[in-house]
């Protein structure tokens, strides 16, 4: 992870809502700053989860730097450089209007138009639109040496890569214009009916219309008109970045069934669009304690004295409560039903350690693949933050010890379901 986080270069998280995107996001720039890099966090998530994170009373539309005093609360380096900044989808979008419409009468006439509103609000991607015109300007302005993208949570990640050829495909057709400037359509109502294109336009546009009527679309490109050219060059040019080797696509995922298999399919859809991702990372695996013990050093390890130590040795445990319970004569109904749940819970996080690692060796080369455990208490400070940063920077190095120890209990749970089958 640590190569992805180089001067000049722009993070972009994908995944869907629910895996921890926004606090992955944030660890990672932690770890730029903590790497000496002017960095800035860029998210969408409205929720005061981060903010709080951060330390920070406030986080808008600009960029807000982390103080020295919260940085030193947390044990960190008081002069990291690290700042975010929570999205503003319309105010994205009327800075591009105020940038490229210079008349004030007709910026105004295009604010107050139903079409541009529900443009800005309802149309699929307006949030991923907005992000990346901000991510540009900021790119641009060189004011930072990484930028970290959270993206919006969507039914579907690859839906952020797609947003600006969609956007160029909508405005930029010489139908739409045609459509809905009257000085260019008059008079061609038979070749508009007939049109393929103009179809595909007026679908576009009915799926986020709304009740916008024909006269406010058309009042909408009018106003546009000596300016959509050069929005649609800036559209370009922000599609244009995507592409360019400077941008670094991470997915954020979990251990889940559905979520493997949408990772999977991201991985696909990517490669058919010439887009690479550069890496996974698989966020809230086990418990930070597992998590912890797993990544010891192998001496440190076998140096210790108690077995409870030892890496899934309360897996381990599990295997022989049944067993013991029985031996010691507390086989009622409320312990078989504990020892149950308990069972359930060991081969629930056997199977998890399975699935990553089978996940693990399928992954293409150059895709690199870092793990987070579950923080129990949930990431409500820097210094939490901080720890996160750290299991990202490890990389999947505890996969292999962790492997190898979930073969071991998976052996003895066979081994006692056979000496309990023998003795009945």
């Amino acid at each position: 992870m640590k190569d992805l986080l180089t001067k000049g270069s722009i993070t972009i998280l994908l995944g869907t809502g629910g895996v921890g995107k926004t606090t992955i996001a944030a660890a990672l720039a932690l770890a730029g700053a903590s790497a000496k890099l002017n960095t800035a966090v860029i998210t969408v998530d409205p929720s005061e989860r981060l903010r709080d994170a951060l330390g920070l009373a406030h986080l808008g539309g600009d960029p807000t730097r982390i103080g020295t005093r919260q940085l030193a609360a947390a044990g960190l380096d008081r002069n990291l450089q690290l700042s975010a900044m929570m999205l503003d989808v319309s105010g994205e979008w009327d800075a591009i209007i105020k940038r490229f419409v210079t008349d004030p009468a007709r910026r105004e006439k295009i604010f107050d138009n139903p079409f541009y509103k529900s443009l800005t609000v309802e149309f699929a991607g307006s949030e991923a639109f907005a992000a990346l015109q901000r991510l540009y300007d900021l790119h641009q302005t060189a004011g930072f040496e990484l930028e970290v993208v959270d993206t919006p949570p969507a039914s579907h990640s690859f839906e952020f890569l797609q947003t600006p050829a969609r956007m160029i495909r909508l405005l930029d057709s010489r139908t739409a214009r045609w459509l809905f400037t009257p000085s260019l359509s008059a008079g061609r109502i038979a070749m508009k009916v007939a049109s393929e294109t103009a179809r595909f336009v007026v679908r576009e546009i009915e799926r986020f219309a709304g009740g916008s009527v024909l006269s406010t679309i058309t009042d909408f490109f009018a106003a546009m008109a000596e300016s959509m050219d050069a929005i649609i060059d800036r559209m370009h040019k922000t599609e244009a970045l995507l592409h360019s080797p400077a941008v670094k696509f991470v997915m954020v995922t979990t251990a889940e069934p559905d979520r493997i298999r949408q990772a999977r399919e991201l991985l696909s859809q990517m490669d058919s669009e010439g887009l690479k991702l550069s890496a996974i990372v698989i966020n809230r695996f086990l418990d930070e304690r597992t998590f912890q013990e797993c990544a010891r050093p192998a001496r440190e390890r076998s140096a210790a004295a108690d077995s409870v130590e030892r890496p899934l040795s309360h897996l381990a445990e599990i295997s022989e409560l049944r067993a013991s319970l029985a031996k010691d004569g507390a086989d009622g109904n409320g312990s078989a039903r504990l020892v149950n749940h308990f069972e359930e819970y060991r081969d629930r996080t056997l199977d998890e350690i399975k699935r990553v690692a089978s996940f693990a060796r399928e992954l293409p080369p150059g895709v690199k693949l870092a793990i987070a455990p579950e923080i129990e208490a949930g990431v409500r400070d820097l210094a939490t933050l901080s720890r996160v940063s750290g299991y990202l920077l490890s990389g999947s190095t505890i996969l292999k010890p962790l492997e190898a120890s979930a073969r071991g209990v998976e052996s003895l749970r066979e081994n006692n379901r056979l000496r309990g089958g023998r003795q009945g």
